[in-house]
């Protein structure tokens, strides 16, 4: 089955919603998500949005802490764009009825979250703010998106111009190809590839293999976060205690009530989250449980709806005031290189959301900037290509050469998983990240092979490994820690590496001082005004 349409979104998360529902004012858009619209990490965040609205705070505040949170590996023009645009866009949602929780008084209610100097997180249904924004994006969409569920795109095509013109899918029904003007790939993160995850359990970091396999650059993969407060029962992580229960007097405990950060940071249990997580990590690796403390949280139930239905499905106890948790794997900073407005190295080619890497998240995300990020870079990328898109004309696909039915040796997920967060999760070193690499298959296993051949749960456990080897690659490579990368035997922040940032492009890598090569973005741009 062929379908051709103007523009054709890769996933269903805030980032995709966004940027659909302005584009239908001219275009017909088509999303294509591997599962349904209530399960991805957008859907099911529980913090807020991030975005200064209260009239004590400021936009040069807010991208201060997010310089400070990233370790100041950032593209600080994106980061101020984030912060302004952001506010903008956020005031915009609020004047068209998106319902953002409000004070008594009738002014909105912002929380503080970890890394913030001042209150400014909007929150939406208290700890459901990602279901109620996924639900107001949806309702908003016009009629000429079109959504295709259970849906797997598996390959994205590319034209004799290098141009990409469309995208590959399997689904129960067979396959399809889609031809369209504009790709957008919007399907998240790779929190997945661990053991221990926030993230849906089918978050491989999927966009990020197929842009990696057409030649799109990729950069930033070793800066993977780590949330503190996955809860934790019987072995096992069952979504997360929002920052925003700190925000409200809650505090890590060990299992005799001792605060766990008193001492440790300035900010205590506030403090970054790469801060918080290794703390966390190396209490657990002693042997001793972790808990949240909500005994200082009055109306903790009714507050917190989310947290406290996930913790009585799984028998804890809230009247102990305690919470058990360990730290995984939350949210990926590197993926693929993007500008503001989601061009990427490949014409025609655009990324927005946790797939994309912009450089505002730097080298450790700041709490709640990943739905304002969704939100207003995928209102900045509709708006432009409303005012600049053009038609495409050329749909003859570039010839692949010889297709390989080969399949390299793969772990199975579960293994995988554990060798990840064993090997490349909150703390590596060079020999178990020598290791694992070697286990993983090379862009020459996996460039050629003939993906329409293969089925779709082959094609996942296949991205897995690619997603997994640009990541512990670029773990390898930087050798320091910085952010929520934290290497053994390199402990320190280095200099040297300090706006280094590793990019990765069919099979090989590069380091250089920029996140953008020169000139890619201007001849994207001429691409678009075609």
């Amino acid at each position: 089955m062929v379908i051709k349409t103007d523009i054709v979104i890769l996933g269903s998360g805030a980032g995709a919603l966004q940027t659909a529902r302005i584009l239908a004012e001219k275009y017909q858009v088509h999303i294509i998500t591997k599962s349904d619209v209530t399960n991805g990490s957008s859907y099911k965040a529980q913090g807020g949005i991030a975005a200064v609205t209260g009239k004590e705070d400021g936009t040069s505040l807010h991208m201060q802490d997010t310089l400070h949170a990233g370790v100041f590996h950032h593209d600080e023009e994106n980061v101020k764009k984030l912060v302004e645009e952001g506010r903008n866009t956020i005031q915009q949602l609020i004047g068209q009825h998106f319902p953002v929780d409000r004070a008594p008084d009738g002014s909105i209610s912002l929380g503080l979250e970890g890394a913030h100097s001042k209150p400014r997180i909007i929150h939406s249904g208290g700890d459901a703010t990602g279901r109620h924004l996924v639900n107001y994006l949806l309702d908003s969409l016009p009629k000429r998106v079109k959504i295709h569920d259970h849906e797997l795109a598996y390959q994205l095509l590319i034209n004799e111009n290098g141009e990409c013109i469309g995208v590959k899918t399997k689904s129960r029904e067979g396959n399809a190809t889609y031809l369209a003007s504009y790709v957008i790939v919007a399907t998240g993160g790779a929190g997945a590839l661990y053991e221990y995850t926030s993230n849906c359990p089918d978050s491989f970091g999927d966009g990020i293999a197929l842009a990696y396999l057409a030649g799109a650059e990729i950069t930033d993969m070793e800066f993977v976060q780590f949330h503190p407060s996955l809860i934790y029962v019987d072995g096992k992580t069952h979504g997360l205690v929002s920052e925003a229960v700190r925000g409200a007097g809650g505090f890590f405990a060990d299992e005799e009530g001792n605060r766990i950060m008193k001492g440790v940071h300035p900010l205590e249990d506030l403090a970054p989250r790469h801060i918080t997580a290794y703390e966390i990590y190396k209490h657990r690796a002693k042997g001793h449980e972790v808990y949240i403390d909500i005994s200082k949280i009055k109306d903790f139930e009714d507050k917190f709806p989310t947290i406290t239905s996930i913790c009585k499905e799984h028998g804890i106890d809230l009247s102990k005031k305690r919470i058990p948790i360990a730290p995984g794997s939350h949210f990926l900073m590197g993926g693929i290189i993007s500008d503001a407005y989601g061009r990427t190295s490949i014409p025609r080619l655009f990324a927005v959301g946790e797939t994309a890497c912009t450089g505002v998240h730097g080298a450790n995300r700041l709490a709640s900037n990943s739905l304002l990020e969704c939100v207003t870079f995928g209102k900045l990328m509709a708006e432009h290509l409303l005012q600049y898109g053009s038609s495409q004309k050329n749909f003859t696909i570039r010839e692949a050469g010889h297709k390989s039915s080969k399949l390299p040796p793969l772990m199975p997920p579960c293994l995988l998983q554990k060798e990840m967060f064993a090997k490349a999760g909150i703390v590596r070193e060079k020999e178990g990240l020598a290791e694992l690499l070697k286990k993983l298959p090379t862009y020459e296993d996996v460039s050629n092979l003939d993906l329409d051949a293969l089925d779709r749960e082959t094609i996942e456990q296949l991205f897995m490994h690619i997603t997994a080897s640009l990541i512990v690659h670029g773990a390898l490579l930087r050798e320091e820690s910085r952010g929520s990368h934290i290497r053994k035997d390199f402990p320190s922040t280095v200099d040297e590496w300090q706006h280094k940032w590793i990019i990765f492009k069919q099979g090989k890598h590069d380091v250089r001082d920029g996140l953008y090569e020169q000139n890619q973005i201007a001849r994207n741009a001429e691409t678009v005004l075609q």
